[in-house]
């Protein structure tokens, strides 16, 4: 690591990341989803929080957004504390498709295996893998693990969930996909509309980098102190971040931030240094790719200016 990791720096880098940035006016909200298309297309919020819950922030990191893809990180979570890594591996898989998040063509060609948990196929075979005697037990638990990573209690974005369930055919579709090829592992309708609830959970900024700092802390949340996933699960978490975290633009991520990542199409963006710190940053414009215009520069220009890059020499 190059600049030395004080919260003064970190706080003098994270006021001037927002500052560079927060006029950029490239991208457009998701408007595939009705409600996210409304959302106010300035907001722009960065929270840094060190693994001890020590944190600086800028802007508006206090407003509520919906979680969207992000949520996926912590469902794997709870599915690799409920079935194993080995049940994840062999049910889901841990490589990239090649190919876009919502594709069809990668599970025809892989005989129905989704491949990984971060795309939308995965993430809704992952849904389905919990053990769980009705749709509200599968959802309490992953409702519960978004809380315990978040320390405090969240809820769902009824105007968020009422759109996208009126809006995901594609994923029903690939639900249903997933059954035919016998790698789903519940009713199809109730795995697709779970996951819709996870993704319509409203968090803030601030909420997503305590979720981000509990796995930078190897699983312990810095703001309760509680467990919120066994140590030896965050690396498998952490290596699916750095392979698929930002849809299609995973490698461009990787070759200009190094860090293990997440992003949702509401706007935020989740970044983790291992054992020191989380970035969180949410603007709802996106590139074509899906992934925030301005939270992409800010984590740039923050793993530069502290020098995070983990492949840095």
């Amino acid at each position: 690591m190059g600049t030395a990791l004080t919260l003064t720096a970190i706080q003098a880098a994270t006021t001037e990341a927002h500052r560079a940035f927060q006029g950029v006016t490239d991208g457009q909200n998701a408007d595939y989803i009705p409600v996210l298309a409304k959302v106010d297309p300035s907001r722009f919020g960065i929270v840094v929080m060190l693994a001890d819950g020590k944190a600086a922030e800028a802007g508006d990191t206090r407003s509520l957004f919906a979680i969207e893809s992000i949520s996926k990180v912590f469902t794997l979570a709870r599915a690799l504390d409920t079935v194993g890594a080995d049940g994840v591996r062999q049910k889901i898989g841990d490589n990239p498709t090649g190919e876009s998040f919502s594709s069809v063509h990668a599970l025809v060609v892989h005989g129905g295996k989704p491949l990984n948990p971060f795309v939308n196929a995965g993430a809704i075979a992952t849904v389905s893998l919990l053990a769980a005697d009705s749709a509200a037990h599968r959802w309490e638990q992953i409702l519960g693990t978004q809380r315990a990573f978040a320390g405090r209690d969240l809820e769902v974005m009824d105007e968020v969930y009422r759109s996208e369930s009126a809006t995901n055919q594609h994923n029903r579709a690939l639900a249903w996909l997933l059954d035919s090829a016998h790698t789903l592992y519940s009713d199809p309708t109730e795995a697709t509309d779970v996951y819709t609830r996870q993704c319509s959970v409203g968090i803030t900024t601030w909420d997503l980098a305590v979720m981000g700092a509990t796995l930078a802390a190897g699983g312990i949340n810095p703001v309760t102190r509680q467990r919120a996933i066994r140590a030896e699960h965050v690396p498998r978490i952490l290596a699916e971040m750095t392979m698929s975290g930002l849809y299609d633009n995973t490698g461009t991520w990787q070759y200009e931030v190094g860090l293990p990542g997440k992003s949702g199409v509401g706007g935020g963006i989740l970044a983790v240094v291992p054992g020191r710190l989380a970035i969180a940053t949410f603007s709802p414009p996106l590139d074509r790719f899906g992934n925030s215009v301005r939270g992409q520069l800010a984590s740039r220009q923050l793993s530069a200016v502290l020098g995070l890059n983990l492949f840095a020499t």
